[in-house]
């Protein structure tokens, strides 16, 4: 067995380290693998380049954590990044040693107060899941309280009382949950804590005036610790790491922001996509419509004509052809960014589907599918059809597969629809589930009656579908052809 990672085994290994004199710069509230393989990995980059001179400390953001475990370890861990670029394959690791300190507040409140007052402290880094940037009314803590932004709320008090108001002593708050708005909710939220606990005069307009909260999107697909290859891994980097982390090669961060954050933190001197722009809505139009748009619009389809894994549907040709086409002729369209980028990040996203080392399965991405087509494709639809004056094909039969896909019954607590005769989970809100038992039973028979009455449902789409010309013939002509011939049949039609 290999020898377990420290920081004695980096230096003893020569590995590039970043010097013990370089400040603690940056809290990170979470210590799990996203951003362990995404914010730490650029830290490290930038370190390393000679760009920024500073360390990480992470807080435990619920009570149980990992802080221990990477102290255990001296902080430090290996990254092993795999994927597509340009054709190629790529499998590169390296060991991450940015991380200088951790602090569980539950354990230790004062620890965290005093680390947040600390003077070198500028930038506040965060992935809580979705649900952790959301306002909860809290009596002012003496103790850890349980929400992400009433923690903030008081590390800013701590801070704000520490340096007397100073004004270069603001933070900098670069949140990668993903929810849109990110920064603005964030701050929303700490903001009315300040007001609730009678600091809004005092420690609230500090944070007006010195505080920067800014929207980011982030992008980078992370599986974390790779139990069935660790062993594999160890002996092939030459040491034991039990944090050991496993992320795609591609990465993007977009942060809407201005000039003062290009100057403080020279990302673009990385070489890395990272993009400070003053409007984030057309790079997170790009994300959703062509990344998960695409997902979303093709494998519905792909699973009931026989695919298991988005690897499957990308080497299949009919199957991957058609995801193209629909990606460059009816989505990039409609994103409003220049038509060398769109173009770039679309080959991109082609080459992660076709990513050897991930096993993304097709049943996993079709959670909630009826929430996702609303969301990430029917834009595209409404665009396409606004510029355009007629439909976009493929989109449309999308609608129709979706339709197909969601056909099923109730087996005791679960929905099953059936593919070559054996069943297969169909997952979504039970009134949705309900919705389609119903509409299958009562208009399967008649393709135009069943599209006429799934689109003109307005609680699925939040407004009536069959307004939209011509819509409703084009996904009964899909669901036509998909009950008689089969979806390989149909999905041949439409290309």
């Amino acid at each position: 067995m290999p020898a377990t990672i420290s920081k004695q085994w980096l230096a003893a290994s020569g590995q590039p380290m970043i010097p013990d004199e370089a400040p603690i710069r940056v809290m990170q509230f979470g210590e799990g693998g996203f951003l362990r393989a995404f914010v730490d990995w650029i830290f490290k980059k930038l370190n390393d380049g000679g760009h920024f001179s500073g360390t990480v400390r992470v807080v435990q953001p619920i009570p149980q954590g990992m802080v221990d475990k990477l102290a255990a370890q001296d902080y430090v861990y290996s990254l092993v990044l795999r994927g597509m670029q340009n054709g190629e394959v790529m499998d590169e690791a390296s060991f991450i040693d940015v991380i200088r300190d951790g602090v569980n507040p539950y354990a230790d409140w004062n620890k965290f107060l005093a680390a947040a007052a600390e003077a070198d402290l500028r930038y506040v880094v965060s992935n809580t899941t979705e649900a952790g940037i959301v306002y909860a009314e809290t009596p002012k803590p003496t103790d850890c309280p349980a929400t992400f932004p009433a923690k903030v709320a008081a590390m800013l008090e701590a801070r704000c009382a520490a340096h007397n108001g100073a004004a270069d002593k603001g933070l900098v708050f670069l949140p990668c949950e993903l929810i849109e708005k990110n920064g603005e909710k964030l701050k929303d939220a700490v903001m009315r804590h300040l007001v609730d606990w009678g600091l809004a005069d005092t420690v609230g307009k500090w944070v007006e005036a010195n505080c920067l909260f800014y929207n980011t999107l982030v992008d980078r697909i992370v599986t974390g610790y790779p139990r069935g290859e660790a062993e594999a891994i160890w002996e092939k980097l030459g040491v034991q790491d039990d944090l050991l982390d496993v992320g795609e090669y591609f990465l993007l961060w977009v942060i809407e922001g201005d000039a003062r954050l290009k100057d403080e933190v020279p990302f673009a001197k990385t070489g890395l996509d990272v993009i400070v722009t003053d409007n984030l809505k057309p790079y997170r139009d790009r994300k959703v419509r062509v990344l998960n748009g695409a997902h979303t619009g093709n494998v519905l389809g792909a699973y009931l004509a026989g695919m298991d894994t988005v690897g499957e549907m990308m080497a299949d040709d009919q199957l991957g052809g058609n995801l193209r086409a629909m990606v460059r002729e009816e989505i990039l369209p409609g994103v409003k960014l220049p038509e060398p980028e769109k173009e770039a990040y679309a080959e991109a996203v082609f080459e992660r589907f076709q990513n050897p080392f991930v096993r993304h399965e097709l049943l996993s991405i079709s959670l909630n599918s009826v929430s996702k087509w609303k969301v990430r494709v029917l834009p595209s639809l409404k665009d396409f059809v606004a510029e355009k004056g007629t439909l976009p094909g493929r989109i449309a039969f999308s609608l129709a597969a979706l339709i197909a896909f969601y056909k099923g019954r109730w087996s005791g607590d679960t929905y099953e629809g059936e593919r070559d005769g054996k069943p297969y989970p169909i997952r979504d809100d039970k009134p949705i589930l309900d919705f389609f038992t119903d509409a299958w039973s009562r208009h399967g028979a008649a393709p135009k009656e069943l599209a006429s009455a799934v689109l003109a449902n307005a609680a699925l789409w939040d407004e009536d579908l069959t307004a939209i010309p011509d819509l409703a013939d084009a996904v009964a002509d899909g669901l036509a052809v998909i009950t008689e011939s089969g979806m390989r049949a149909a999905i041949s039609r439409c290309m």
